[in-house]
């Protein structure tokens, strides 16, 4: 099995770039969700990218140029010339997210604030950053080589805060008593 990788596609191709890779064999990921639109005359559920110009393809990154040559592909996101693959735990995080059929929405990247992990229930195991927002909780899946964010409704009550990685076995020591310090005297001409 190959990594996963992130592709950046043109505005509004994620569908048709997906549908291209898929048909060419190759296994593509790509997150969807629900969101209302409002028009003139009427308002419609319409369902849109997770995560807007992203399309996400398990590729051998020796062999990739039937996917470069992919209509709507803007490029492979990568590290100079090299392509970059997902982190394994955050793309499968996603991927459990999406399956478990909750709500997503996107969310701002965010590399700080406290961990989490989901003991209970169809997210069990994720792990992600606990947050609280219009009176509901949500664990924020990250992808970091994308720096974007997805927000999960979870129940607090299924929510275990993960221990830090902290110094263990740590012995502190004083320090030895200073010498008296004593002042240098000029030399004099």
């Amino acid at each position: 099995m190959f990594p996963w990788y992130a592709l950046w596609v043109r505005s509004r191709h994620e569908k048709s770039v997906a549908g291209i890779l898929t048909s060419k064999g190759y296994e593509t990921f790509l997150p969807m969700h629900r969101s209302r639109r409002r028009w003139s005359d009427r308002i419609q559920e319409v369902e849109l990218p997770l995560i807007p110009g992203y399309v996400f393809c398990r590729l051998d990154p020796l062999n990739r140029m039937p996917v470069i040559t992919t209509p709507g592909l803007v490029q492979i996101v990568s590290v100079g010339n090299t392509p970059e693959p997902v982190d394994n735990d955050e793309i499968n995080a996603l991927i459990t997210a999406v399956e478990a059929g909750v709500h997503l929405q996107l969310w701002p990247f965010l590399k700080t604030g406290q961990r989490v992990s989901i003991e209970e229930g169809p997210l069990r195991s994720l792990e992600g950053i606990l947050i609280s927002t219009k009176g509901t909780d949500q664990l924020i899946l990250s992808i970091s080589l994308l720096q974007r964010s997805v927000a999960v409704a979870v129940d607090r009550r299924s929510v275990r805060p993960l221990r830090e990685p902290g110094p263990q076995n740590v012995r502190f020591e004083r320090p030895a008593a200073l010498a008296p310090v004593r002042p240098r005297l000029a030399a004099t001409r």
